[in-house]
């Protein structure tokens, strides 16, 4: 298989290594017009930059089965300067992508990464949410998915996107990666401190395990998704990593604790890869960290400067010898210089061809081009010392002192020797003030675009809301009366739906009060919104009840996992009605406007809910034969037709048990059997002979305790479905 590399980094390196493994030809595209060091296992290296056309010669040249752009993990790109980097890296990746599809063939594969979401984010993240990129690198990485997206939908190739969670990896010597392991041991090797909160939740995936996970998606014969999510799903927060740092570490580093401020939660969802292709990690958090500070550790001189306080005494006082022999290295140079220039001044002395060349000159000219003025300086006195020493040979010392001519050669040494030095100084002083001012525009600039992006993303609110009038109370009551209109047993299955869909979130639920302690689970939208099960004892819920109680909107401050983000209570005469919960809120959505729009959307449900009461109250009489709990034909056939509808949409679970009487007396057999069903559960007949029992809240395969239970009594009964009704 012919494999065309776009990229290098330490991902594209582990990737050369996996292919190597499995006997694949992999061609190199470095981007870089320098050539590079050789690299082993590669068959053919091209020092070409992206945006060249004869990126398309290549293509002709190799004709690669896959293609594989390093993307977001590519560290040809330097983002320090973000704005003009991400032309670049937009300019590339159209580049790459005309010259693939004028190839025709093959696969290609896009590498992006976790920073296409910004947020926090309580779930793990599918492959199916929507990217919201803050940043210019995550914009440019965000818009590179929509290009492979666009180019496969209108050329049908074969494009996939791999994003990959929080890569970690041991860094090049002096060149510190930007993943929060590295940035936490940089942090210590130059501090001797690390800052971290708990509220930082994420999790990292070790580039080795990255790049043999990455292989099963590229090399696979069959994908059935376009985008896939690579991740270890092992959530980790800032201070425990910290702490993993220092024990790593070892003695002379501290952790500092700052939890606070909002939580910070990125964790994306490798389900669908897991599932599909297969997964295992093999890299540990400790393992991998540990690999990752020993490393830095061993190599501590090429991450930290001069002004870094380090992490120990003995480490901080062994840099600061290196750092004064290293200061002292430019003046042991100087000295030594002056010596050969000395000795070659000397034996060149008569010489014809050197007699007007003054050897002292030059020698002071070179340290003050190369070094500036004290450079220049210290050389006028070595070069001065020299002279007179050598002119101390013919002729006595005080002849030597005494001689003006001496001095007038030295003023213009040193003058000369001072002017370049100046003039060398300024401009380097010139150019680090010009650094200096740009960093700081630049931050300026990143700053305004930042408030700028914030600015625009306020208005686009604005202007969704005044113009589509998806938040206004006319469009949630206009959402809301469509529950008016539905039959009183579909009312509330309705309601979850209209409730997931006003509120935006991943799940809700609705639970039904059935006593001062308990509510059962009447109707969800997602597995996660059943997660509490089908009876929960609310009262229980302290957090929760406490803010339910007083008539107020609970929210998930403290993100506990057995607690709804969101919960809203429905009250009527007697007290507590309903319950609605939600799920799937990212965090900067947690706000009292959503609280408020919960309430009103509550209080508009109540009022479609309390009327479908009130109506099946007025008929209970004939709903149900009297003196039992078994319900008419008709009355009994439309609730079982509004269960069975709302469990094939996925709101809720129940199970259709069809008993045969024997002597038709269904009433009597309706009492025997109530003692053995629940009270959310319903009974009644369609026709004669035959007692029908809708069990909510079950799935098919828990029903068969229920049968068993009907078989003790004296009653056998078997699972059917609506349409034997």
């Amino acid at each position: 298989m012919e494999i065309l590399l776009i990229g290098t980094g330490q991902l594209a390196e582990a990737l050369i290594d996996r292919f190597n493994k499995n006997g694949e030809r992999v061609y190199l595209l470095t981007g870089q017009r320098e050539p590079l060091p050789f690299r082993q296992h590669v068959f053919e290296k091209y020092n070409f930059a992206y945006d060249d056309e004869s990126v398309k010669d290549i293509f002709d040249s190799i004709k690669p089965d896959i293609t594989i752009f390093t993307g977001a993990w590519d560290s040809h790109f330097d983002w320090e300067k973000a704005r003009q980097e991400s032309v670049r890296y937009t300019a590339a990746l159209i580049n790459i992508l005309t010259a693939y599809t004028m190839r025709g063939s093959g696969r290609f594969v896009y590498l992006s990464s976790q920073e296409v979401f910004t947020g926090s984010f309580p779930n793990n993240l599918p492959e199916t949410w929507n990217t919201n990129p803050k940043g210019l690198r995550s914009m440019a990485i965000a818009q590179g998915e929509d290009i492979c997206a666009n180019y496969c939908q209108n050329q049908g190739l074969d494009i996939r996107t791999l994003r990959l969670d929080h890569l970690y990896c041991i860094p090049k010597r002096g060149r510190p990666g930007l993943d929060p392991c590295c940035a936490m041991c940089l942090e210590a090797l130059r501090s001797g401190k690390i800052f971290a909160s708990d509220r930082d939740v994420f999790s990292m995936l070790f580039v080795k395990d990255a790049a043999e996970l990455a292989c099963k998606a590229i090399t696979a014969p069959k994908l059935e998704r376009p985008v896939y999510h690579i991740s270890s799903m092992e959530e980790i927060n800032g201070l425990q990593l910290a702490r993993m740092v220092q024990e790593s570490m070892g003695s002379g580093v501290e952790v500092i604790d700052e939890s606070v401020g909002e939580h910070r939660r990125v964790v994306l969802d490798g389900a669908a890869f897991s599932n599909e292709l297969g997964q295992k990690i093999f890299t540990r958090y400790p393992e991998g960290v540990k690999q990752v500070a020993q490393f830095m550790k061993r190599n501590r001189e090429s991450f930290i400067r001069a002004e870094d306080a380090g992490g120990s005494r003995l480490a901080r006082f062994l840099h600061r010898t290196r750092v004064l022999i290293a200061a002292l290295v430019p003046y042991v140079e100087n000295v030594i210089c002056g010596f050969i220039f000395f000795f070659l001044n000397k034996y060149t002395a008569g010489n014809g061809f050197f007699d007007r060349v003054d050897l002292f000159l030059l020698y002071v000219l070179l340290f003050a081009v190369a070094l500036g003025q004290r450079q220049a300086v210290l050389s006028g006195l070595l070069a001065s010392f020299g002279y007179c020493l050598q002119q101390m040979h013919t002729r006595s010392g005080f002849a030597v002192l005494l001689d003006y001519n001496t001095y007038v050669w030295m003023a213009q040494l040193f003058i000369v020797g001072m002017v370049v030095g100046y003039i060398k100084d300024q401009l380097h002083t010139v150019k680090r003030e010009s650094r200096d001012q740009i960093a700081y525009l630049e931050g300026r600039l990143n700053d305004i675009a930042e408030i700028n992006d914030s600015n625009v993303r306020m208005k686009e609110n604005f202007e969704i809301q005044l113009v589509n009038q998806k938040d206004s109370l006319g469009k949630i009551y206009d959402i809301t009366s469509t529950l008016e209109r539905q039959a009183p047993e579909e009312v509330l299955f309705t309601a979850v739906r209209v409730l997931s869909h006003l509120m935006d979130c991943g799940g809700a639920a609705i639970y039904t009060v059935a006593n001062r302690s308990y509510a059962r689970l009447f109707s969800s939208t997602s597995k996660e919104a059943r997660s509490l099960g089908h009876s929960i004892e609310y009262t229980a819920m302290t957090e929760m009840y406490s803010e339910l109680k007083e008539r107020r909107v609970f929210i998930n401050k403290s993100m506990r996992e057995n607690l709804p983000l969101m919960a809203s209570a429905v009250y009527s005469e007697d007290g507590m009605e309903l319950i609605f919960m939600l799920w799937g809120i990212p965090w900067q959505r947690m706000t009292m406007a959503e609280a408020n729009r919960l309430a009103v959307i509550g209080q508009m449900v109540q009022t479609a809910v309390v009327r479908a009461n009130q109506y099946l109250d007025a008929l209970s009489s004939q709903r149900y034969v009297e003196g039992t709990r078994l319900m008419a034909g008709n009355a009994f056939r439309q609730l079982a037709k509004a269960f069975l509808g709302a469990r094939d949409q996925g709101l809720t679970e129940c199970a259709l048990l069809e008993v045969p009487v024997q002597n038709g007396d269904c009433a009597a057999a309706a009492s025997a059997l109530g003692r053995n069903t629940r009270q959310s559960d319903y009974m009644g007949y369609a026709r004669d002979g035959v007692l029908y029992v809708l069990l909510s809240n079950t799935s098919s395969e828990n029903a068969g305790i229920i049968q068993e239970r009907f078989l003790a009594a004296g009653y056998e009964s078997r699972l059917i479905e609506e349409a034997s009704l």
